[in-house]
């Protein structure tokens, strides 16, 4: 059975306190969410520690933004699965485009990085989407399709999150049309070898296009970015009206 995955992902924001601060407003906001409904924050490294332990007991699970593909080594700045593991992670994004954007992500690494995941008992979240350059080509198929190809060589399928993710509609608050984003990722499904992984949207998701976006019978979720920073906005989303 498919799950409802919610997912906010912080991306460089938030220190300690803020993050304190914010489940507060937040868990005060909660619904009883129904068992199938996961709800995830993926937060910045420094937060991890402290938000494992304020969660724990909560049906809220912690999310990291990167792992590496080596258990150990000498990779400044980068992090280990191992590590994750230990203070309670659940889940870690990968591949997102603001990582293949501005720091040099191949679909190589990508691959690498969802299986060292897997490996230490994460559930990757696994992101891939066209540009608007790719899209006004007619593009966006071939895309999706050859990052998939290639991102889920030797990745167990029963472990996996995939978010489809359109380039231009992050961050820019154009949302990519409701039917049109179900196409894409009912064509994603029809690729994987699972029918069971739980596929999100991802990109200007906001509490006023949420129900929208999860009346469409192939979504299983959102990736949110800016609006899950706010605690009342990310509430709203994650009690959508299934």
């Amino acid at each position: 059975m498919r799950k409802i995955v919610i997912a906010g992902n912080w991306k460089m924001y938030k220190t300690q306190a803020e993050s304190l601060e914010f489940l507060q407003g937040f868990m005060s906001e909660l619904d009883a969410t129904p068992d199938e409904r996961e709800v995830v924050v993926c937060a910045p490294f420094t937060d991890l520690g402290l938000l494992s332990k304020s969660l724990h007991g909560s049906r809220v699970q912690l999310g990291a933004q990167n792992v590496h593909w080596e258990d150990v080594g000498a990779y400044t700045g980068e992090i280990a699965g191992a590590m994750l593991a230990e203070i309670g992670v659940r889940f870690v994004v990968v591949g997102h485009s603001e990582r293949r954007q501005y720091f040099g992500e191949t679909d190589e690494t990508v691959n690498l990085r969802l299986r060292a995941a897997q490996r230490h008992g994460l559930t990757p979240i696994l992101c891939v989407g066209e540009t608007k350059q790719q899209r006004d080509a007619g593009e966006t198929e071939a895309v999706i399709f050859n990052q998939l190809a290639k991102d889920l060589i030797g990745v167990d399928q029963q472990n996996l999150v995939i978010a489809y993710e359109p380039i231009w509609a992050i961050g820019t608050g154009d949302t990519c049309d409701s039917a049109e984003a179900n196409r894409v990722i009912g064509l994603i499904r029809q690729k994987l070898t699972n029918a069971n992984v739980s596929i999100q949207y991802g990109g200007s998701v906001k509490p006023d296009n949420i129900d929208e976006i999860m009346a469409q019978p192939e979504i299983d979720g959102a990736l949110v970015g800016g609006a899950s920073l706010d605690p009342k906005s990310f509430a709203r989303i994650v009690n959508h009206q299934a």
